[in-house]
């Protein structure tokens, strides 16, 4: 059985948003698109491939799917460790509206998303992984059907934008397995999911 493992990337704020172009997603106005491509160093290229080196499967929301769609069926290089995987391998879309998707090794699920969930992970060799696909995600967070999380945040505050976790998330701890730093100033961090958050207090002991 495989497990679900969600890549993200973050501004300093929080903001998910169109990290990889101008035009991949200007929702509410939103005109910083590509915040992330300045800082795609040897480090940061280094850790991604791993990342997909241990995949299995892909599971994307729609708005990602059809970006990686327009891109990647174009990257025929058999030696590219990022487009080998995401033609070669199984990919699963969440849409309620996709009927026809034309690139290869895709299917369209529905329904009740963690039971599709489940049964995928049941039947995947490798890691089955999200890329983007922040909606998607915090779906995902909610329903507690994440096993690990790379957080990749960027050394920039945006000001705007949607954001990977915003008000209303649930609330979740998470428990730290490791991480670096790039050249460029990427903070790389890996958590596993750990249940809901424990509580205390600093509040000095009230005397007898």
């Amino acid at each position: 059985m495989g497990k679900l493992v969600v890549t993200a990337f973050v501004s300093l704020d929080g903001v998910h948003q169109a990290p990889g172009g101008p035009q991949e997603d200007t929702r509410d106005g939103f005109t910083q698109g590509g915040w992330s491509v300045p800082y795609g160093d040897e480090d940061f290229g280094r850790f991604v491939d791993g990342v997909f080196s241990r995949a299995g499967a892909f599971l994307l929301g729609r708005r990602t799917y059809d970006i990686f769609a327009a891109y990647w069926p174009k990257v025929t290089d058999p030696a590219d460790p990022i487009a080998g995987k995401l033609n070669g391998l199984p990919k699963y879309v969440v849409s309620g509206t996709l009927t026809d998707p034309g690139w290869a090794g895709t299917t369209v699920i529905g329904g009740d998303l963690a039971k599709e969930v489940t049964d995928l992970e049941e039947r995947t060799d490798g890691e089955l992984q999200v890329h983007g696909s922040a909606t998607l995600a915090q779906s995902l967070f909610a329903l507690g059907l994440v096993d690990t999380l790379h957080l990749l945040t960027f050394p920039v505050v945006l000001g705007a934008g949607r954001r990977l976790f915003p008000e209303g998330s649930a609330p979740t701890a998470f428990r730290h397995t490791g991480g670096e730093v790039t050249a460029a100033g990427v903070s790389v961090q890996s958590y596993d999911l750990a249940g809901r958050p424990e509580y205390g207090t600093y509040e000095l002991p009230k005397s007898p």
